[in-house]
């Protein structure tokens, strides 16, 4: 209910030391990270998952989806709002919604026009659960919630021209709002086009009020997916893009972002996240490591990712949101599986993270 407090739960051994070793501590490199106050944020015996952090009025805000039959595609599933006033040390649940017979499901952020808008992707499921012999991206449609305040928000919204397009991280750029659109070619019947099908490709939509969507741009032709965007100052754009389970893209463009070039990263980055940290790129995401799925955080330059940390994670995990704090440090989110109940079953439940910027 709204204004319910949550206790975070402190992890054992939470301060970890994370390094880029392959530029040591020579000029220009970037600094040391200390991962530190790792923290169960929340967890309430459901699957927890899909995260993303933001600032606005003077609040640090997270959302997430949480839903009681788990990963897969159910109509039972909600976004859940907290808000923070003490710089992420404790929260309060300031909203929850869901969308009849569609599983809504990674939440993401935008600060546009002097409101925070919650965008989701959502799958009709009809009631209950939807097989996956039966996921059809052409009938996805994004939906909103926004606030003026943070206390009082609309219904969920139907984004007008998303439909087919299963939506994921927006940013906004000199008066207008970007997304990510994945979409089937030509939006086929002729294949499902879910995970990381060759027939799905990645559309820029472009709105001027955050409801109204259309086509801008076409930024990955082949196995489009999860995406973040990033707006320079000079308005050119970067984008960093997962491809199914092949490895990562890097893409660019320059206004008005009708045309894009991408190269290939080192690897597979799974829920990426890209963020400004300074004068720094902070890129996030589920790695494939010899111990399995592990959610990290690189150091993005030029066309090269360096890893910094793994986060205490495993098994479905990732999905990470960041922001940064008013003392300069920031705080990362994630979910993870990697912890047991008390009965022994693994949960899936939501974590913070604070990261320390080691100055030499």
């Amino acid at each position: 209910m709204v204004g319910m407090k949550f206790r975070l739960l402190s992890l054992v051994g939470t301060t970890l030391f994370a390094f880029w070793p392959a530029l040591g501590q020579s000029p220009g490199s970037p600094p040391e990270v200390e991962v530190t106050n790792v923290r169960r944020a929340f967890h309430n015996g459901e699957h927890n998952a899909f995260t993303d952090l933001v600032r606005w009025n003077d609040r640090l805000w997270l959302t997430f989806r949480s839903c009681p039959d788990g990963h897969m595609v159910f109509s039972s599933a909600r976004v859940i709002v907290l808000s923070s006033t003490d710089e992420g040390k404790s929260w309060q649940k300031q909203h929850e919604f869901s969308v009849p017979k569609r599983d809504t499901r990674d939440p993401h952020f935008l600060v546009f026009q002097d409101k925070l808008f919650i965008y989701t992707g959502t799958w009709w499921s009809g009631e209950g659960e939807l097989p996956r012999e039966k996921y059809d991206l052409n009938k996805h449609l994004g939906y909103a919630v926004f606030t003026g305040d943070g206390d009082t928000w609309s219904d969920p919204t139907p984004l007008e021209g998303t439909y087919g397009h299963y939506i994921w991280r927006a940013a906004a750029h000199d008066g207008k709002a970007y997304l990510c659109g994945r979409r089937k070619r030509n939006f086929t019947e002729a294949e499902s086009g879910t995970g990381g099908s060759e027939i799905v490709e990645s559309a820029m939509l472009q709105s001027d009020d955050g409801l109204i969507w259309r086509f801008h741009s076409l930024f990955q032709e082949n196995r489009g997916n999860e995406t973040a965007f990033l707006f320079e100052d000079d308005g050119s754009a970067i984008a960093v893009s997962r491809c199914g389970s092949k490895i990562a893209q890097l893409g660019r463009s320059n206004p008005p972002h009708k045309s894009w070039t991408q190269v290939d990263l080192p690897e597979y980055i799974g829920g990426p996240l890209l963020a400004k940290w300074n004068d720094r790129y902070l890129v996030g995401g589920r790695r494939t490591t010899k111990n399995g799925p592990k959610t990290t955080l690189y150091w993005l330059e030029d066309d090269t990712l360096h890893p910094f940390a793994e986060l205490p994670s495993g098994g479905d995990n990732s999905y990470p949101g960041f922001v940064v704090l008013k003392n300069g440090n920031g705080l990362v989110s994630w979910y993870s599986s990697h912890e047991k109940g008390e009965d022994g079953k693994p949960i899936t439940a939501i974590y913070l993270a604070d990261l320390i910027l080691k100055h030499p």
